[in-house]
């Protein structure tokens, strides 16, 4: 069987790639393809890498080994789609000629520059270039500088550095922006007929206060004593861009838009985003929408799905919606305290029916006028937050149940679902021992019972210093949610079916289910043969976008922190490993290492991974997951993104005993 599969790979390996996969290169400039299946990557040698570069999704033909015999080695034969883009580095400059050479640890050719794309960029400045094209006989990527670097730029080039890392581009591409300039902003009568009309009914935003992209809006009416009629409308992005266009293909491109703590970086073109297709207050709006029909206690009688036109009276931010929740008395205060109390009937019936209540804490910065962070600031989720919440709850969950029920030749429609699996076993059995040493007591036997457990040490730990380790532990034992038409249900929310239908300006999975809906809606629903392939390319997008969010945070952290070199604070202890434990301050959130070896003064610790803790040797002093300490701020390394930090003892944080003895 096995010499038949050579035979068969030998005599089509020419025209019919072997593998797909992810390429990735090490310090060494040793080069694997990592392909989804295969219990070992495929060994690429630096000869082999065929202009190929780290991250990039390639294919690759065997050149040597077999499955049987263990490791194969392999020749890239194709780079499908570059991770990078754009690239950091400096620029040498000839009197003809010049040359861009990467600031990179990873095997990068230089990029050859003619003059007349240099920007103005002088021999040796730091620019940030892009590859324009790599013809077959070319040695090297023919590229263009698209910004200099000054010295008064270090903090925005390391966002940037960041965003380039993570394969988002900075600039969109001029068709893109040609593309989006060229859409008509005047509604046409045409088109608002088609569409049912809720101009006339109070429709209102309820956003960040510093939000410009406004995805979603509300609308509130009530129709006789007992019930209302409540419209949750979603911009109706699938209407101006148009599948495989410019503009789409970059959509798609980035998947999804970049949250770093002093910009974002939109998935759409800003003329889209900020504008034609944000709900601004006092204009009319394409809008896609779900419509609920509701008695006073929130039961749902009637829901109604389809395309509409608005035009929202008013632009609420969370803190004005709170202040309305708080004193009962505002503008619109009847109908905003209506949505505040079906919000939280609907809320209690989804923790009922399983969902996990993992409260979410937001560490943003105050940024001086050049980004530089001067002050910190803790957002909890309000009572106006769950407002909105739950509203895009119901509407996603309402459009994926109506979908999961069409079937094509018997088949399910294929549609990006969200889904979540359950939690892991490895990493839940831990947890539910540490959490026992804090007495919250785990029922495990199952996935309702787990969550249960869950909201109930949620409940009793709000306020206490283990809170937020707890939580963050907690979060870490869950599996990872992701998109898939394979519908298996969302566990942290309890819903059987669920999707992403109302954030489409900063999602593109949200367009895909736009479009999907659109056919199911039609009656003639369109299977697209390659949805499980954008399915994984939107998850990997926005796992990409959070490593940068944590990525830019973490630098901004370190950026505040360098202020306090020499000072000791508050912190508890957020993380453990052999080599040392990580501690974040009270006052800031900001976390940092303390090194093992700056313990050695003390005691020689040792790592017990199920205590979570080092323990002395001599002493039996444990620092655990969750004690609080008292540190002070050694070094701050922007380059590393790393703070350090050194244990001071003090009498109010001295370690406690381990209980155990030590084996």
């Amino acid at each position: 069987m096995g010499q038949k599969n050579n035979k068969k790979r030998k005599e089509y390996k020419t025209e019919v790639p072997l593998y797909k996969g992810v390429f990735e290169i090490t310090r060494s400039g040793m080069g694997f393809v990592i392909v989804s299946g295969l219990e070992k990557d495929i060994i690429i040698r630096p000869n082999d890498f065929n202009r190929a570069f780290h991250g990039d999704q390639v294919r690759v033909e065997i050149t040597k080994g077999d499955l049987r015999a263990g490791r194969l080695q392999g020749r890239i034969t194709q780079v499908i789609e570059r991770k990078q883009k754009q690239f950091v580095g400096i620029v040498e400059v000839n009197k003809d000629f010049s040359f861009f050479i990467p600031s990179s640890d990873k095997a990068i050719p230089d990029f050859f520059i003619p003059n007349h794309a240099l920007k103005n960029a002088k021999d040796g400045q730091k620019v940030i270039a892009r590859i324009v094209s790599w013809e077959g006989k070319d040695k090297r990527p023919k590229g263009e500088v698209i910004e200099v670097i000054t010295e008064k730029m270090e903090g925005d080039l390391a966002m940037k550095e960041i965003l380039i890392q993570q394969g988002f581009s900075i600039v969109f591409h001029d068709d893109v922006l040609e593309e989006s300039e060229r859409i008509p902003e005047q509604i046409t009568e045409v088109e608002i007929k088609s569409r049912r009309d809720i101009r006339e009914i109070l429709t209102f935003t309820i956003d960040p206060d510093d939000a410009k992209d406004f995805d979603d809006a509300l609308s509130f009416q009530r129709i006789d004593k007992n019930h209302i009629e409540i419209g949750v409308h979603i911009a109706d992005v699938s209407h101006y861009i148009e599948e495989d266009s410019a503009l789409d293909t970059s959509a798609y491109e980035r998947a999804t838009s970049v949250y770093l703590p002093d910009r974002v970086v939109p998935m759409l073109p800003e003329r889209l985003s900020n504008g034609l297709c944000s709900l601004r207050p006092h204009e009319e709006k394409l809008t896609y929408s779900c419509v609920f029909k509701m008695n006073n206690e929130g039961d749902i009688k009637e829901t109604w799905i389809g395309r509409t036109v608005i035009k929202s009276n008013h632009r609420f931010s969370y803190e004005d919606v709170q202040k309305i929740i708080d004193n009962q008395t505002g503008l619109y205060d009847k109908e905003v305290l209506v949505l505040h109390q079906l919000a939280q009937t609907m809320r209690k019936v989804r923790m009922k029916e399983g969902a996990i209540n993992f409260s979410s804490q937001e560490v943003r910065f105050k940024l001086d006028e050049l980004g530089k962070p001067i002050g910190i600031v803790i957002k909890e989720s309000t009572a106006s937050h769950q407002l909105i919440e739950e509203f895009m709850l119901l509407a996603n969950r309402t459009v994926a149940e109506k979908v999961s029920k069409v079937k094509v030749s018997n088949k399910p429609l294929p549609f990006p679902y969200r889904v979540h699996d359950q939690p892991d076993e490895d990493r839940l059995i831990p947890f539910v021992e540490f959490a026992k040493k804090y007495g919250y007591n785990f029922m495990t036997k199952t996935p309702a019972q787990i969550a249960s457990s869950f909201n109930e040490m949620l409940v009793k730990v709000k306020g206490l210093p283990e809170q937020r380790v707890l939580e963050q532990m907690g979060i870490r034992t869950m599996a990872k949610a992701i998109y898939t038409s394979k519908n298996i249900g969302h566990y942290g929310l309890g819903f059987d079916d669920y999707c992403h239908f109302t954030s489409p300006i900063r999602r593109y999975p949200d367009i895909l289910v736009h479009r999907v809906l659109t056919g199911v809606l039609s009656g003639d629903p369109e299977v697209d043969k390659k949805m499980d392939q954008k399915c994984q390319h939107c998850s990997e997008r926005e796992r990409a976008a959070m490593d940068a969010e944590r990525a830019s945070n973490k630098y901004k952290q370190v950026e505040f922190m360098k202020q306090y070199l020499g000072e000791e604070f508050d912190a508890v202890i957020s993380g453990v490993a052999s080599f040392g434990f990580w501690a974040e301050t009270v006052d800031h959130k900001c976390e940092g290492l303390v090194s093992a070896t700056s313990l050695l003064d003390y005691d020689d610790f040792v790592y017990y991974e199920s205590e979570y803790a080092l323990i002395g040797k001599r002493s039996n002093w444990a620092f655990r997951i969750g004690d609080p300490v008292k540190i002070k701020v050694i070094s701050a390394n922007l380059t590393k993104r790393q703070l350090d930090y050194e244990w001071m003892l003090d009498l109010e944080f001295k370690p406690a005993q381990n209980k155990k003895k030590n084996k």
